[in-house]
């Protein structure tokens, strides 16, 4: 049948017709994809969990399991003691944080109406100085002022979407946990999932594209390993530092910003500027001298981790020069959000390597010529 002249003809037109129905009715294709993705949501978000575990488990093997004989019997008590890891790691977590993190919450709530007043107060005043070297800021304080005052109005409406996205929190933490279940049975059977996945793209690829793409992979899979785990870290170092200092020189607000600049600490870039912004604004309202304070550690921590502590994790793994790091994330941000941004930096470093790979190629083959 496919020495028949008409085969390819007749499979353009299916193509054709496919990609014509498909554009014509985008919106269907659109909500088709969103329904697909929405049933494996759960699925790919337990394979990403795995993904990122799984390091932590083969530590556990080549450490404290490698003297057993039975690989399986190795595999299985690393996943049990990540899994006992994780819980304590978390349980600690909740234990340190969540209380002063929800009387932070709470006391902001509360006084958020007083800290309006506070605000407008000021807009006045630098109205009144810019008044003095003749310049006019009516409009911008007018505005901003009534943009405060809008905001405290509709605290209440506020308040009840903050309660009804609550229990879309919970149902997310529900989901999370079917994921982080399903996770373990995947990391439990590691091994013969990857067996398969390699007899699959053996049997369909050429040897040689096999070799090639495998170890595309490995670098892939060292560069994504070493970013998602040093940012992490580097993360929850900067939180705690942030919350140490904030503690010591009993600031207010100190566990609720500590979680907003670790959190944000994991967006490259711009992640840092937003964090710190927050609290500056946040403490301004509060205490000037306080927030004067701040801004100056987090200066100095952000100097502190641009220089010493983000080198120590990431060593020469992802060698991304600065211009690159600023269009991924410019790029990968509008496309992707904020998945983007925090995956902008590992997804620079791979198309950096593929670009110098493919560079090395072809002086190779001139040089042959």
């Amino acid at each position: 049948m496919k020495n028949q002249k008409w085969y390819p003809f007749a499979v353009a037109l299916c193509v054709a017709i496919l990609f014509y129905v498909a554009l014509s009715r985008f919106d269907v294709v659109l909500s088709g994809a969103g329904s697909f993705l929405g049933f494996i949501r759960p699925v790919l978000i337990s394979l990403a969990i795995a993904y990122v575990l799984d390091p932590l488990v083969m530590f556990f093997e080549r450490t404290i399991f490698s003297k057993l004989k039975s690989e399986q019997l190795s595999r299985n008590f690393s996943v049990l003691l990540m899994v006992i890891s994780v819980a304590v790691m978390i349980a600690i977590l909740m234990i340190v944080m969540i209380p002063p993190l929800v009387s932070s919450i709470t006391s902001l709530m509360t006084n958020l109406r007083n800290y309006t007043g506070t605000f407008s107060d000021m807009l006045e005043q630098l109205q009144e100085s810019a008044a003095v070297v003749h310049l006019d800021l009516t409009k911008v304080t007018k505005g901003l002022i009534s943009y405060i005052n809008n905001f405290a109005n509709q605290l209440p409406e506020n308040l009840s979407r903050i309660a009804s996205t609550s229990v879309s929190i919970g149902s997310g933490i529900f989901n999370g946990v079917i994921s982080f279940i399903l996770a373990i049975y995947v990391l439990l059977d590691k091994g013969k999932l990857m067996v398969g996945v390699k007899r699959l793209a053996f049997s369909i690829l050429p040897e040689q594209k096999y070799v090639s793409y495998g170890d595309f992979w490995n670098r892939c899979n060292k560069i994504l390993i070493r970013y998602i785990g040093g940012d992490l870290l580097d993360g929850l170092i900067v939180g705690m530092a942030n919350c140490i200092f904030m503690m010591i020189l009993r600031m207010p607000y100190a566990a609720l910003l500590s979680v907003i600049v670790g959190v944000t600490n994991l967006a490259p870039t711009f992640g840092p500027i937003v964090g710190g912004a927050i609290g500056v604004l946040l403490l301004l309202l509060v205490n000037p001298w306080s927030a004067l304070w701040f801004l100056i550690f987090t200066i100095v921590l952000q100097t502190c981790d641009g220089y010493v502590i983000k080198p120590k994790l990431f060593g020469n793994t992802l060698g991304v020069s600065s211009v690159w790091i600023l269009m991924a994330l410019i790029v990968f941000g509008r496309m992707f959000g904020v998945l983007g941004v925090l995956l902008a930096i590992p997804f620079a470093a791979i198309m950096n390597f593929l670009y110098h790979d493919w560079i090395a190629r072809r002086e190779k083959e001139k040089q042959n010529q």
